[in-house]
């Protein structure tokens, strides 16, 4: 006779995808947070705005790193990664996204948080 072990199931991907959402939903409403598109994944929460004003309001609220993207046709996507305060799961990835025209005023606080 012979033993072999027993693997664990896979992880649920549509459990833990909701789960995502849920913490990061959470996150929202706490903390008042402008998200009018928010995309679930398994590795993270895309949110997208329209105006760099509500990126400084995630960036006060959570901390984290922006990041800006390439210029292309008069703009780049600038987009922080942050995540969700601790919890017992686990914090969540959170990654907030938003375009910027060339030229644009954008927050100075902002502006001075970038890395390319």
């Amino acid at each position: 006779m012979s033993v072999q072990p027993i693997e664990p199931n896979p992880p649920d991907t549509y459990a833990v995808t909701s789960d995502n959402r849920l913490a990061v939903q959470t996150v929202i409403d706490g903390f008042d947070l402008p998200a009018p598109t928010m995309v679930a994944r398994l590795e993270a929460v895309h949110i997208t705005l329209a105006d760099p004003d509500d990126l400084g309001q995630w960036m006060y609220a959570l901390g984290g790193t922006v990041r800006r993207g390439i210029e292309m046709y008069g703009a780049s996507l600038w987009t922080l990664h942050t995540e969700t305060p601790a919890r017992p799961g686990g914090a969540v990835r959170i990654l907030v996204h938003v375009p910027v025209v060339s030229g644009e005023d954008v927050l100075a606080e902002l502006r001075s948080a970038v890395s390319l």
